[in-house]
């Protein structure tokens, strides 16, 4: 089979595209905050919940836009840390919220400037102009549920 793939079906399809350029954007964050050990799902999950604070389950999934197993998932190691607690929530028992630890407040600082190498990285091979834009467009699909 020496036979090259290619996409002559579907060279325009967004979702392949997008796929593959997001597994290569995850793999240069994952590369550069390897020091710290955290993935870059990981890292944006404690930046958000720093900026934030305690969350519930299926509010971090809502605006993370996926689903709560694939979330409760990858919570499962940041909590096994100590990074993160997810406790019963006062007002609903059945709902659990999610809670930054001190000692994942620590983490998250600490791999903050790696985050910041590997954005400006992104930036500077994108140029600023197509990072807006590209940024846009991103904020834009994200929302795509909401309108089909």
């Amino acid at each position: 089979m020496d036979e090259k793939i290619t996409l002559t079906d579907c060279p325009d399809c967004v979702n392949f595209n997008l796929r593959k350029a997001m597994r290569a954007v995850s793999q240069h964050y994952d590369k550069i905050l390897a020091p710290t050990k955290l993935r870059c799902t990981q890292f944006t999950i404690l930046t958000i919940l720093n900026r934030i604070g305690t969350v519930s389950v299926t509010e971090l999934a809502e605006y993370l836009v996926m689903d709560r197993t694939t979330l409760t998932r990858n919570l499962k190691p940041l909590e096994k840390e100590g990074y993160l607690s997810i406790i019963p929530d006062v007002t609903d028992k059945r709902s659990r919220r999610i809670a930054l630890t001190n000692k994942g407040k620590a983490a998250q600082e600490m791999a903050m400037p790696y985050w910041q190498q590997a954005q400006s990285e992104m930036v500077v091979f994108m140029g600023e102009r197509n990072t807006k834009q590209l940024i846009t467009c991103l904020q834009q699909l994200s929302t795509i549920h909401q309108f089909l």
